[in-house]
């Protein structure tokens, strides 16, 4: 082993077995040593769990120990995917700025944000499903209870699905777990993004003091994805853009683990061991559709140009601006909109074929024409539209499919906004003499190909559950929140107030 590796400084709540233990191995058969610490709490750890918050003080005792003992090579590097990656983030800019003898010297940043609130409240929706499905197995690990465990991550589980039907939500950890969950009755009761509780756990602010070069890896199908995507910005509009990888990947997917490993390592010896660089541009970007990798100086990638593609109340999607109407649909919290595919914790995860879910009348469609020739939409898409509610509170929630020529209508990217209500108070777009606002909803990322002959296809609903808690409407504190009221929502379609999504288009050089 050459002193010139850094030693390699693993944090995470989940055990020193299993996969992230096999990347530890396989980063220590690269010639790495590398130390793999459980969180507070967990897996033999002193103290108790609670997810975030001690993460920064626990971290800055571990770097300044590591460098004083007698193995330390020199160099520190921290790597490790979700939550490892959350623990990364939670010490690196403190260091940098406060103690710069003890911040890491690079960092392998895996499938993770620094501010778990972010995704927790994704503009003001609860993500029900990642919340409390990573609660109920936290729980479980916790308390060692292993059978469970286990048949959980193979096989839908009976109690987590009746805990997201749960009203309130405050009883969802009850129901899926047996007992209350401190952590996540903190989660459902701080609603607000500027509540002390999340403000003091959120490592984004300081991201900006991080010098110290980043490889960054994610999929197009990640939980974590906009919020990375965002991250890569801010380092690069500080002058240190870092090295970029995203695949046609979920959050779990094994094919992405043995990538990062293989670029992790050739990023950590070229910087520390003056190994031969591996990339040809600071960006490598899997094209879907196209099914193709492209190496890119930056993303999004230069020669993207903007456009509104209109939703007309004929059904139809155009750029063309709409000539009036409105387009309305019942949205039932008792029967709420599913979710169909999207990013998941779930083992499953990537395009899923929408075409039953459109019949859904609660669902709308816009359809573009058949393509003369293929198209590229790479960045982030954005929808505005024009929306009116008959209740208090309610939730757009818009989708971007690829309608292929055999019927399949196939997921490229989504996301949602709840207006009204507790978590919503302060960032409401106003609402105009006859009602309508302008909801601004930001999609998830996307580099995609719609061939010739395809067609694109937007659907606007007011809900995906699990996947987001359902709105009950009534804009009450969503923990306590129990009684759910039917709600007629509308789209406008006026020259005045037209709805619509920007689509960054990318002319392939």
């Amino acid at each position: 082993m050459g002193t010139a590796l850094p030693t390699i400084v693993i944090r995470g709540p989940y055990g020193r077995s299993g996969a992230v233990a096999g990347q530890a191995r396989a980063l220590a058969r690269e010639g790495f040593p590398v130390l793999f610490q459980s969180c507070r709490g967990t897996w033999g750890s002193g103290g108790v769990f609670t997810p975030q918050i001690d993460e920064q003080r626990d971290g800055v005792a571990t770097h300044r120990w590591v460098r004083r003992q007698p193995w330390f090579t020199g160099t520190v590097a921290t790597f490790g995917p979700s939550y490892m990656g959350f623990t990364q983030w939670a010490v690196a800019g403190h260091l940098a700025r406060e103690e710069p003898e003890n911040a890491p010297d690079a960092l392998c940043l895996l499938v993770t944000m620094p501010d778990f609130g972010a995704i927790t409240w994704d503009n003001a929706a609860f993500s029900l499903r990642n919340a409390l499905g990573w609660t109920q197995m936290m729980d479980r690990m916790i308390r060692r209870d292993m059978l469970p465990l286990l048949l959980g991550m193979v096989r839908p589980d009976p109690k987590l699905r009746r805990g997201f039907g749960t009203l309130p939500l405050a009883d969802g950890d009850l129901v899926a777990t047996g007992r209350r969950v401190h952590w996540y009755q903190d989660w459902v009761r701080h609603e607000r993004l500027t509540d002390e509780y999340w403000t003091r756990q959120s490592h984004t602010a300081s991201l900006p003091d991080v010098t110290a070069p980043v490889y960054m890896i994610t999929g197009w199908y990640d939980i974590f994805l906009p919020w990375q995507i965002r991250n890569h910005a801010q380092l690069t509009a500080a002058g240190r853009p870092p090295r970029l990888t995203i695949g046609p990947w979920g959050h779990s997917d094994r094919a992405m683990g043995a990538t990062a490993i293989a670029e992790s390592a050739a990023f950590l010896r070229e910087h520390f061991a003056g190994g031969p660089g591996g990339r040809s541009a600071p960006v490598r970007a899997f094209r879907t559709g196209a099914q193709q990798w492209h190496d890119l100086p930056s993303w999004p990638p230069p020669g993207v140009i903007g456009g509104t593609w209109h939703l007309h109340a004929s059904g139809r999607l155009h750029p063309d601006l709409p000539d009036g109407g409105v387009t309305s649909y019942v949205y039932d919290p008792d029967d709420p909109t599913p979710a169909v595919g999207g990013p998941s914790l779930e083992p499953r995860q990537g395009p899923s074929d929408n075409a039953a879910h459109e019949a859904r009348t609660d669902v709308v469609v816009f359809r573009g024409e058949p393509l003369a020739g293929p198209v590229t939409v790479a960045g982030t898409p954005v929808a505005r539209i024009g929306f009116r509610s008959s209740q208090p509170s309610a939730d757009v929630f818009v989708r971007i499919c690829d309608v292929h020529p055999d019927g399949r209508v196939m997921t490229v990217g989504d996301g949602i906004r709840r207006i009204g209500g507790v978590a919503a108070a302060g960032t409401d777009p106003p609402a105009g003499e006859d009602g309508f606002r302008e909801v601004a909803v930001e999609l998830w990322p996307v580099f995609h190909e719609f061939g010739a002959g395809h067609r694109v296809s937007v659907q606007v609903s007011s809900g995906a559950h699990p996947r987001y808690a359902r709105n009950p409407g009534s804009g009450d504190p969503a923990a306590t929140a129990a009684a759910t009221h039917r709600a007629t929502q509308e789209i406008s379609h006026s020259p005045a107030r037209p709805s619509g999504v920007e689509l960054p288009l990318w002319r392939h050089p």
